[in-house]
This record gives C-alpha cells, structure tokens and sequence, in this order.
C-alpha cells in the first residue's frame, strides 16, 4: 500500500514538473529566439560566457543548504523552519563573498571586450537571486508540492521572456551590457516573489547559523557536486570566449541551450524522485539502486528518441535564429547523445547522494571537472566549438561509466556483507 502511495505521488509530482516545464519550455524557447536573433551571435556569445563564468561560483552561494533542506525536512518536517532560515542566512553571506571573487577573477578569465558591469550584473542576478529563487523552489520539493516547484521554475522563464521583451520594444539591437540590466532586475523581481511564496505556503524562518561540522562539510560537498556539474558542462563556454571567439561561443551556446531544453522531460522525473532517493538511500545503496532502476529505463527510452530527432531535425535551427547561426546545426548534431549520457549519470549520481555517498558523487564529478578543464586547453585552440562538443561528450560519457560504475560496486559489497551476517535463529540459538 505504502509502495503504492510512493508511487502515485511521484507520477503526480512528475506531471505538475512536466507541465510546469513544458510551460517554461515555451516561455523559454521565445525568450531565447528573442535575445538570440537581437543580441546576434558576439553579444550572445559575450552573455553566454560569462553566465557560464559565474555558474561555477553559483552553487556555493548557498552552501549546499537548499540540498540538506530536502534531505532533512523529507525526512523530519517539523525541521522546516530552521533549515528554511539557516538556507536564506548562508546564501545571504556567502553569495556576497563570491561575488567580490567572481569581479576579480573575470578579468583573468574573460575578454577584455566583455564590460565588468556585465559580470557584476549577472553574478549579482545569479549569486544572489537565482540562488534564493532556486531555494525557494527546494522547499516545496522537499514537501512534495511539486506544483509550487514547478510554478516558481516557470517564473524564472516568464521574468526574463518579460524583460527581453521590454527590452527589444526599447533597443532591437541591444549590446550584451543592455541586456544585462533587464536580467538582473526580471531575476530581482521573481526573486522576491519566489520567497513570499514560500513564507506564506510553507512558514516563516527561524535564522540560525549551521552547528554541526559534519553538516557544513556535507553541505559543501553538494555545492562542490553542483559546481564541478556546471564547470563540465559550461566551462567550455567560457574558455570558447577566451581561446576561440565570442561568435564561435555563440554557436555553440546556442546548440548547447537546445540540448538542455530536449532535457527537460528527464529533468521533471529527477526533481520529483531527488526526495525518494534519501528515503530509499536510508536503508542503504542497494535500496537506492533498486529505486532508480525503473527510473533509468524511461530516462534511457525518452532520450534515445530525442537523440535521434535532434540528428534529423537540426537543419531547420538556422531558419528560426538566423543565417549566422547556421553552424548551430552541426553543433548540435555533435551533441545529440548527451540527453542519453545525462540520464545515465543523474540517476546513478542521486543513488549514491540518497545512501550518504555524497562525498563519492563530489570526487567523481570534480575529476570529470578537471579532465574536461584540461582536454579544453588543448582542444579549443585547435578545433574551436567542435573540440568543446567532443570534450563534452567524454566528460558526460566518463561520468555516466564511473557514476555507475560506483553505485553497482557499492551495492555488491553491501550484498556481500549481508550475506555474511548470521541469520537471526542462528544469533538466537547461540545466545
């Protein structure tokens, strides 16, 4: 009966994520044809960049507390309002602390071309904003209100379609620095309204600092988790910029942004199950195992097909952004099969997060982190957004294999040890 609920309750969380994703997916799909086409290829490019320069620092703005807020509070609810305050508290310092770092390192890692403003504006939106909207959204997850999740995801879309949409009304052409204006206060505004809501559904915050070490370390290998994702996945971005060309970045994050909207479907299931895997991991990571089992059969069947619809379906990308982004198709082409490598590894990754293998998950993902930095250095030069899609697709294809290759180990030897404990008559005849 209890298997049953479970059940229910993840096919219905998974519809509401669904049909708020599809909804933000058409949101997002007109806002970015809208800042594409009127920011052209080197403004985007110039954006792109640095949105991916600041996503690596992103993650650690609130210290893992949105991540040990579902953990907890999926277990315990009565823990809300503490982990609900300490998550706003952490966030509010330590985005502060990264976005001094972010300025100063932006002039190391980014052109000279791109103004300093534009970092400031987007590390402000991101650190800060996107970081409180995104906590905002855990708290409902954490509940199991995936409809409330699912709507403040929307809103993050609809703000930026809104102020790309004033925008062009007042400049067709905008410069990159233009555009950054209109997304930090778009980020502002859903910012603001993403934690009235939350108060108001959910309770008020007790603000408190985290106690435990244990908690801290913990909640720091999940930003480490998060952050060594975005470096693998967008770093390329930024070191296109660097070592290739803002138009050559723009092609690519385009293609880039494609894929990510093909994922979406996938996305709504790991939302919804991302609770379900602490309360399956409580019992161990063969628990764990099994859980994700059924869930890596529909991921692997919905991404096979939206691979094979990409391949075909590429040429028409160019019609809809624009003669300068012809190049989009063959980038996208190149990356049609990171849907499959995706869906792969991020279920096998929140396996070993819900049986308390956190710490795993963050050392396996910062070495992809640092393979893909590494295999950069030397593919971008020599192959420009073509060497950036075939880093990606090892670094995704090494960690689906190690993420896996982790969890099935794992497993065997919690098997082995239990097949090696006496069984319960034994114990008690030889008491």
């Amino acid at each position: 009966m209890m298997t049953g609920t479970v059940n229910r309750l993840l096919v219905r969380n998974t519809v509401w994520m669904l049909l708020g994703q599809g909804i933000r997916l058409i949101i997002q799909a007109l806002y970015f044809v809208e800042i594409a086409r009127s920011l052209g290829a080197n403004n985007y490019g110039a954006f792109v960049g640095v949105v991916a320069l600041v996503g690596i620092a992103y993650p650690f703005g609130t210290l893992g507390s949105g991540n040990l807020l579902i953990k907890n509070v999926s277990r315990d609810r009565t823990l809300f309002a503490v982990y609900w305050g300490r998550a706003l508290a952490t966030t509010a310092v330590f985005s502060c602390v990264l976005l001094t770092g972010v300025l100063a390192v932006s002039r190391f890692v980014l052109p000279a071309s791109i103004p300093l403003a534009l970092v400031l504006l987007v590390a402000g939106s991101d650190l800060m904003g996107l970081n409180i909207i995104t906590i905002a959204a855990q708290a409902f997850q954490a509940f199991e209100r995936l409809n409330w999740t699912a709507t403040i995801n929307a809103l993050i879309s609809a703000g930026r379609l809104a102020g790309a949409v004033v925008l062009i009304e007042l400049r067709p052409h905008p410069s990159a620095l233009q555009w950054g204006y209109l997304y930090f206060l778009s980020t502002t505004v859903v910012a603001v309204t993403a934690s009235l809501l939350a108060w108001n559904k959910l309770g008020a915050p007790k603000f408190a600092w985290p106690k435990s070490a244990a908690e801290m370390r913990e909640g720091f290998y999940f930003s480490s988790s998060l952050s060594a994702q975005t470096i693998y996945n967008d770093i390329d971005k930024t070191m296109l910029a660097r070592l290739g060309s803002l138009d050559a970045t723009g092609i690519y994050g385009a293609a880039y942004r494609l894929i990510d909207v093909s994922f979406v479907p996938i996305a709504a299931l790991v939302y919804s199950a991302y609770p379900n895997f602490f309360r399956a991991g409580a019992k161990g990571i063969s628990a764990s195992l099994e859980y994700a089992k059924p869930l890596l059969l529909h991921a692997f069947g919905y991404s096979s097909c939206v691979c094979v619809v990409l391949l075909a379906t590429a040429g028409i990308v160019p019609h809809i952004l624009g003669p300068e982004y012809s190049r989009t198709t063959e980038a996208l082409r190149w990356l049609a099969p990171l849907p499959v490598l995706r869906g792969f590894h991020y279920f096998f990754s929140d396996s070993l997060t819900g049986a308390g293998h956190q710490g795993l998950r963050t050392a396996i993902q910062a070495t992809v982190a640092i393979f893909n930095v590494a295999v950069n250095f030397w593919i971008i030069p020599a192959y420009s957004w073509r060497g950036a899609a075939w880093s990606s697709l090892a670094s995704d294809g090494l960690l689906a294999c190690a993420t896996a290759a982790a969890v099935l180990i794992l497993a065997r030897r919690s098997r082995a040890r239990l097949a090696q404990l006496p069984a319960p008559s034994e114990a008690w005849c030889r008491e």
